[in-house]
């Protein structure tokens, strides 16, 4: 029997967190080694420059795996609020189940280069449900938006988790 979905709607517009990074040098080129881009520009400050990048850039699937690394303690704010989204995700697995990753997009506004410092805030944007066969699938949809220091929208990413029952 499908979970009634409007009970977690309430977490539309709900805030799943914030933090500070600091986009660093090695792990963005290991991510380009990782993910097989062999393009200089990951690699060498010359050829980034060369290419019109201030430093070296972060390649644009970087956003899923950025959070892992830069977010020095003494940087993160002190008041975070309780995440919805573990609230909704532990309720559904109550029903059983498998929790997958969805989509994921990643928008970038400006050049995400190394050195830049973000701030990252994140909310719950949509909750809703499909029909696949006799499963029936609960999507969980969140949106961060990252920020250098001077305020200016870098990168907008956006993740769907999904419960299928």
């Amino acid at each position: 029997m499908p979970v009634d979905v409007e009970q977690y709607k309430e977490h539309i517009g709900k805030p799943t967190g914030s933090s500070v990074l600091t986009v660093e040098r090695q792990p963005v080129s290991n991510f380009a080694k990782a993910v097989k881009d062999d393009n200089p520009i990951y690699q060498r400050l010359d050829a980034a420059q060369a290419a019109g990048f201030d430093n070296i850039p972060a390649p644009p699937t970087w956003g899923f795996a950025m959070g892992s690394w830069g977010a020095y303690p003494e940087d993160q704010p002190a008041d975070q609020p309780v995440s919805p989204i573990m609230g909704i995700i532990g309720a559904l697995m109550k029903e059983g189940g498998i929790i997958l990753h969805g989509e994921q997009e990643f928008e970038y506004h400006t050049p995400l280069v190394v050195g830049t410092k973000l701030s990252h805030e994140g909310k719950v944007t949509d909750v809703y449900q499909k029909q696949s066969g006799e499963r029936t699938m609960t999507f969980v949809v969140t949106e961060n938006e990252y920020r250098d220091e001077s305020g200016e929208l870098v990168l907008t990413a956006r993740m769907n988790l999904i419960h299928r029952s």
